[in-house]
């Protein structure tokens, strides 16, 4: 059986890098991005060149021809941790938008978008403020800078090309997955120290890792199964899902429920596992430093 096509943008980035052995693995796959080595400046090979920021979908519409499916990562620049640059997220909400676009001109079935969990980080704040204690998909996603702001911005934007009423009746089928903490270093520099006035602000900062931890390989099923799951249609029927972008970690504050259910997300990994002896460490010393809690 021949291989599904599918597009890959930001072929040479991060969150990709994470997951393309996997998707070389099962898919017939073009990438597409603006340079063709990674943040380490190797080679990736097979990279097309392509902008697609470029308003003319002519000058790309051929990678998506044929294709089955889409998976947008593309970026353009860096991230701002302090999430003030509009423009530069300006240009990455019409790169997601001609994405979209393109699809549906050429007949894309499923796009599967790298959105953040920075989409609805407002709630964050307040679960770290104990105002709240968990968060879900179905919650308005509100974020208070522009990197979240231009990842809701794909979603809602996923919506609309979802319902099919910009384009004469043509859905476009897309999942967004809200990436969490793809790193297999989130322990590192974690410690017991508080900030003053604050005795368990060293374990919520460690806990806020573990619960945002994604993995590699539950990454890429995730999005296969993203791809592969025949309906992904809403209690509305439209062909549209959001899912938060963790591993099976005990303590996630992100409901991964709807992933389960929706695509039959079955992740692998667990942060309280995988980490448990730099958590152990990390305990034991809040043990000695806050005996008050004991």
């Amino acid at each position: 059986m021949a291989k599904k096509k599918v597009v890959i943008t930001g072929a040479s980035g991060y969150v990709v890098g994470r997951m393309l052995k996997q998707l070389r693995e099962t898919y017939d796959v073009t990438l597409l991005d603006v340079k063709t080595t990674n943040k380490d400046g190797e080679e990736i090979e097979g990279v097309q060149i392509v902008d697609l920021t470029n308003s003319s979908r002519d000058a790309y519409r051929h990678h998506f021809a044929g294709a089955d499916a889409v998976v947008h990562s593309g970026f353009k620049g860096t991230v701002d941790w302090h999430h003030q640059d509009y423009w530069k997220e300006s240009d990455n909400v019409r790169m997601c938008y001609n994405t979209f676009q393109t699809c549906v001109e050429e007949g894309v079935k499923r796009l599967v978008v790298m959105s953040s969990n920075h989409a609805c980080d407002f709630y964050e704040r307040l679960i770290w403020d104990d105002k709240l204690d968990f968060a879900t998909t179905e919650m308005l996603p509100l974020s208070d800078n522009f990197y979240g702001w231009a990842k809701s911005t794909y979603e809602h934007l996923g919506f609309v090309f979802a319902t099919g009423e910009n384009n004469g009746g043509k859905r476009l089928e897309n999942v967004h997955i809200r990436i969490g903490a793809p790193r297999d270093d989130i322990m590192k520099g974690q410690s017991a120290e508080a900030i003053p006035g604050q005795p368990l602000s060293g374990l919520k900062k460690m806990h806020r890792e573990l619960g945002a931890y994604l993995s590699g390989r539950d990454l890429a099923q995730m999005v296969i199964k993203s791809i592969e799951t025949e309906n992904i249609e809403d209690e509305n029927g439209v062909p549209f899902q959001v899912f938060f972008g963790i591993s099976g970690n005990t303590h996630r504050f992100w409901s991964i429920d709807n992933a389960r259910q929706v695509i039959g997300y079955a992740p692998e990994d667990d942060s309280q596992i995988r980490f448990a002896d730099e958590i152990s460490k990390v305990t034991l010393a809040a043990q000695k430093n806050y005996p008050a809690e004991q």
